[in-house]
C-alpha cells in the first residue's frame, strides 16, 4: 500500500467513525459494503477493506458472515452526560491545594494504576520517528549546541507552526509566533502580558488545574464562567459577566476543555471572537487539543474568526505529537510586541535542535495520520471506559461524551465525596484526580475526572471497575 493509500484508508475510517460517535450511524446499522463505499469513495476496495479492519479494531463496526458490515453495539448502558453546574458570580481569589502535584506524581509511580494523568502514555506515539527526527536535528545543527540563540525561535519552527495552524483555519505570521516550552508557558506569558495582580480572568468550569495554578501564582482573581459539558462556556454568561465584572482576560479552551471535553460549536466560536474584540477584552485560547477532535470543523480555532487581533493563540504538541520535546508556542496577536519582550525576560531562549526536531516532525507527509491513529486509539479506550461506568458505577452516576480526546468528568450521584473516594481508592493503589481540583469555588467535590491514556489492560478495566464499587459502598444512605 502506498503513502496515498495509508492516507485514505485512514481518512474514512476517521469519518466513519465520526458517524458512529455523533449518532448519524445507530448502533447495529447497516454499513455500506466494500464494493459500494470503495465506489462511493472512488478508491480501491483494498483501501476500503483496510478503514473497516481499523474500526473493527476500534470495536466500532463488526462483520456478520453473510451479512456484511454492521455498527457495533458499543455498550449496553449509556450513562447520562452531567448538566451544567450554576456557579457564583463574582470573581475570587485562587487557592488551590496540593491536591494536584499529588496526584501527578502518583500517575507517573509504577506501583499505582493511574486514572489521573492528563495526558497520553509514550506507547501511544510513534517513538522510533520522534528519535529519527531529534538525531536528524542533532546532526544537522549541531553547532547550535553550542551557540547561544537569541531570537524569538527558529524560522523553520515558526514556518510550521504556521502551516499547521491552517488546519485550524488560521493563517499566522511567523514572524509573530513566539516558541515556549510548552503551552502552559505561552499562556503565562499572555496573562503576564494582559493582566496585573488583582485583576480578573475568566474562565471555563470546570477548568484545567494548570490555570488556576498560574492563577494562584500571579495573584489573578478567577471568575468561573458556566461551561456545558457538551458545548463549552456559554457565551451569554459571559456576555453577562462583562457587564457586572471588571473583565481583564478570558482564558478558554474551545475544543476539547480540560476537564469535560467539551468543544464549542462553531457559532458560538464566532460569537466568541466577535464579543471579545467587541469588549476589547483579550482571549487566550488554548489549542492544545484541537487535533485530537473528531469533527474537522471543531478543529477549526476561535482565533479564525478574529479580524481585530484580541485572540492569542497558544498550544504545543505535547498531547499530540512528542511530549518529550517540551516544545510550544504562542501568536499573541495585537499583543505580540509585548509577549516577544516577556518571553525574554521570562522564558530565556529556545532550544535550537528541538525545535529544528519538531519542525522536521511536523513537516513530513504523514503527520494526520499520524494524529488519526492516536485519535482511534484513545477513542476506543475512551468508549469501553464509559461502558464501564455504567456497568460499575452507583445508579444515578453521569459522564461526558466527548467528541474526541481522553478524558471523562463522571458526576457521582448527589451527596458522594469524591475526596473520600479518592482516599479509598489510594490504600488500593488506585489514582484519579478528584473534582476539587478543577474549581476555585469549592464545588465539583462529588465529580471527578478520569484519563484513559495509560495502559490499557485487564488490570486497568479491573481498577475501573473497583472505583465504581467504592463508590456505591460509600455512597450516604
Amino acid at each position: 500500500m502506498d503513502r496515498t493509500e495509508d492516507t485514505l484508508y485512514l481518512r474514512i475510517a476517521d469519518q466513519l467513525a465520526s458517524s458512529i460517535r455523533a449518532g448519524t450511524l445507530a448502533r447495529g446499522e447497516r454499513i455500506a459494503s466494500v464494493r459500494e463505499l470503495a465506489r462511493q469513495q472512488g478508491v480501491s476496495m483494498s483501501t476500503v477493506v483496510q478503514a473497516y479492519r481499523t474500526l473493527e479494531d476500534a470495536r466500532l463496526i463488526e462483520a456478520r458472515p453473510r451479512s456484511g458490515y454492521f455498527v457495533a453495539a458499543r455498550s449496553v448502558r449509556r450513562p447520562p452526560e452531567p448538566e451544567t453546574t450554576p456557579l457564583p458570580a463574582a470573581s475570587l481569589p485562587v487557592a488551590v491545594s496540593n491536591l494536584g502535584a499529588q496526584v501527578t506524581a502518583l500517575a507517573q509511580d509504577p506501583n499505582f494504576t493511574s486514572f489521573g494523568a492528563a495526558y497520553p502514555a509514550a506507547e501511544l506515539f510513534a517513538q522510533e520517528r520522534v528519535r529519527r527526527a531529534l538525531s536528524r536535528a542533532a546532526q544537522r545543527h549541531r553547532a547550535s549546541l553550542c551557540r547561544y540563540p537569541l531570537s524569538s525561535g527558529t524560522p523553520e519552527f515558526r514556518r510550521a507552526v504556521a502551516r499547521q495552524a491552517l488546519a485550524m483555519g488560521c493563517q499566522l505570521d511567523p514572524e509573530h509566533i513566539v516558541s515556549t516550552t510548552g503551552c502552559q508557558a505561552a499562556i503565562s506569558l499572555c496573562l503576564r502580558a494582559v493582566t496585573r495582580p488583582g485583576d480578573v480572568v475568566a474562565l471555563e468550569s470546570p477548568t484545567s488545574y494548570g490555570f488556576l495554578e498560574l492563577l494562584e501564582s500571579m495573584h489573578l482573581r478567577a471568575l468561573e464562567i458556566p461551561t456545558h459539558p457538551r458545548h463549552g462556556l456559554s457565551v451569554d454568561a459571559l456576555s453577562l459577566a462583562f457587564d457586572t465584572q471588571p473583565v481583564k482576560a478570558v482564558l478558554s479552551v474551545p475544543t476539547l476543555s480540560n476537564p469535560l471535553g467539551s468543544s464549542m460549536p462553531l457559532a458560538e466560536r464566532r460569537r466568541l471572537a466577535q464579543l471579545v474584540a467587541q469588549r476589547g477584552v483579550p482571549l487566550i485560547e488554548d489549542v492544545l487539543y484541537n487535533p485530537l477532535c473528531e469533527q474537522d470543523e471543531q478543529r477549526r480555532a476561535v482565533r479564525s474568526f478574529d479580524a481585530t487581533g484580541h485572540v492569542m493563540l497558544c498550544g504545543s504538541f505535547s498531547k499530540t505529537l512528542a511530549p518529550g520535546l517540551r516544545v510550544g508556542y504562542v501568536d499573541a496577536g495585537r499583543w505580540a510586541p509585548q509577549v516577544q519582550r516577556l518571553s525574554h525576560v521570562y522564558s530565556g531562549s529556545y532550544t535550537e535542535v528541538l525545535e529544528q526536531a519538531m519542525a522536521d516532525l511536523l513537516m513530513q507527509p504523514g503527520l494526520e495520520s499520524a494524529f488519526r491513529s492516536l485519535r482511534s486509539a484513545v477513542a476506543q479506550r475512551v468508549d469501553e471506559a464509559r461502558g464501564l461506568i455504567a456497568e460499575s458505577f452507583p445508579k444515578g452516576t453521569r459522564v461526558t461524551d466527548p467528541p474526541g480526546g481522553f478524558l471523562l468528568w463522571v458526576e457521582l450521584p448527589a451527596g458522594s465525596d469524591s475526596m473520600a473516594l479518592f482516599e479509598a481508592c489510594l490504600r488500593e493503589r488506585i489514582v484519579f484526580a478528584p473534582g476539587t481540583m478543577f474549581s476555585s469555588t469549592g464545588r465539583y467535590r462529588h465529580c471527578l475526572r478520569l484519563g484513559v491514556v495509560g495502559r490499557w489492560d485487564d488490570a486497568q478495566r479491573r481498577a475501573l471497575r473497583r472505583i465504581g464499587e467504592l463508590a456505591r459502598e460509600l455512597r450516604p444512605a
